[in-house]
Parts: C-alpha cells; sequence; structure tokens
C-alpha cells in the first residue's frame, strides 16, 4: 500500500504551464528579432567605411528589443501557471 502512495505521489508534473510556455515564445521572439535587426552593415571592402554601422536601429531600437525580450522571459520563468485569476 505505501508504493502505491509513494507512486502516486510522485507522479510528474511540468513545472511550467501553458501560459509560462506562451511568455517564454514570445520572449524569444523578441530577442531573435532584435539579433536580426542588429546584424549587417559589413562592408565589402575592408578599407572603406560604411556609416550604416551606427544607425539608429542598430544602436538603440535592437539591444532595447533584446533586453525586453530578457524581461519577459524573466517574467515567464516566474509566472505562477496556477494562480486563479479573479473576473
Amino acid at each position: 500500500m505505501g508504493e502505491k502512495k509513494r507512486k502516486a505521489a510522485a507522479e510528474a508534473e511540468f513545472i511550467f504551464g501553458k501560459k509560462n510556455y506562451k511568455w517564454l515564445f514570445i520572449g524569444l521572439a523578441f530577442i531573435v528579432i532584435g539579433f536580426i535587426l542588429m546584424s549587417g552593415g559589413g562592408s565589402d571592402d575592408p578599407n572603406a567605411f560604411d556609416p550604416s554601422i551606427f544607425s539608429w536601429r542598430r544602436i538603440r531600437l535592437a539591444p532595447t528589443l533584446v533586453l525586453i525580450g530578457f524581461g519577459i522571459q524573466v517574467y515567464a520563468i516566474l509566472l505562477n501557471p496556477n494562480k486563479v485569476s479573479k473576473k
């Protein structure tokens, strides 16, 4: 009888719920979009200077999106999936 109780108590349960995974993927999308916006701007000639590396998109927007994505990841990890919302 004790073995059955132990097996019932040791039933596999996921730590994260559906809401957690939804927020994790949203955060991952923000991070990926940020890194895509940071990429590029190379020059074919190494002796030529390309000022597009200092564009607003690469200096301000892309790092902001990456940081927002990491913030969403932290929120998704700390989110309690079992909490019932009051409507």
